[in-house]
């Protein structure tokens, strides 16, 4: 497989540099005690985090990899998107 160059690495970098530091803080709350609502509040940032850098990868993917896959008819391509998809969901 040929190394593909991402568009939104740094996006996508930034993001899942802020869901380690929430997940780390997260860590520290449970180690401390912390309440848990507290701790749920923190762990639902973590959600969101993730999920954006999902939803960054999905859609660079669909823009370049499916694209070309379509054009070039590459049925295992677009089956690796299926799985992925169903995996995320």
């Amino acid at each position: 497989m040929e190394k593909y160059t991402h568009t939104n690495t740094k996006a996508v970098l930034d993001r899942m540099s802020r869901a380690i530091g929430h997940l780390e803080a997260v860590k520290r709350m449970v180690e401390g005690g912390r309440d848990c609502s507290e701790v749920l509040i923190q762990l639902s940032a973590v959600r969101s985090e993730i999920t954006g850098v999902s939803k960054l990868i999905l859609k660079e993917h669909i823009d370049h990899c499916v694209m070309e896959a379509v054009w070039k008819n590459d049925a295992e391509t677009l089956e690796n998107l299926k799985k992925a998809i169903e995996s995320l969901l």
